[in-house]
C-alpha cells in the first residue's frame, strides 16, 4: 500500500509540475503574441506619420530652395553685393538653421525608445523563468 501511495504522489507531482510547464509555454506564446501586436500597432502608427512628414519635408525642401534663391537675389538688388556673395548668406543662414534643427530632432529622438517596454520586460521575465526550469 506504501508503495501505490508514492506511486500517486509521483504522478500527482509529474501531472503538476508538467501543468506549470504546459502554462508557462503559453504564457511565453501569448507574451510573443502581445509582442507583435503592438510592434504592427507602433509600426502603424509610424508609417501613418511619416508620410505626411515626408511630403512636408519635401515641400519644405523646394520651398527653402526657392526661398533662399530669393533672399539672395533681394541681397544682390538691395545691398549691392555680387550675387556670389548672397548666395553664401543665404545658404549659410539656412545651413544654420538645417543643423540647429537637425540636432534638435536627433536629441527628441534619443529622449525616447520606440519599443513596447512592457512587452520586453515581460518576454524578459519569461525566459529568466523558463530558464530557471
Amino acid at each position: 500500500m506504501t508503495t501505490k501511495v508514492e506511486n500517486e504522489n509521483s504522478v500527482g507531482v509529474a501531472g503538476l509540475v508538467g501543468g506549470i510547464v504546459q502554462d508557462a509555454q503559453n504564457l511565453m506564446r501569448q507574451q510573443l503574441t502581445l509582442f507583435q501586436v503592438e510592434m504592427k500597432n507602433d509600426l502603424r502608427r509610424t508609417r501613418n506619420a511619416t508620410i505626411p512628414l515626408a511630403i512636408g519635408a519635401v515641400v519644405g525642401l523646394i520651398s527653402g530652395f526657392l526661398f533662399g534663391a530669393m533672399i539672395a537675389h533681394l541681397l544682390h538688388e538691395v545691398a549691392h553685393l555680387p550675387l556670389w556673395g548672397g548666395y553664401a548668406i543665404a545658404g549659410g543662414a539656412f545651413a544654420l538653421l538645417g543643423g540647429g534643427l537637425v540636432l534638435w530632432g536627433k536629441s527628441k529622438f534619443d529622449s525616447f525608445n520606440p519599443l513596447p517596454e512592457k512587452a520586453v520586460e515581460g518576454l524578459k521575465e519569461n525566459i529568466q523563468w523558463k530558464t530557471k526550469i
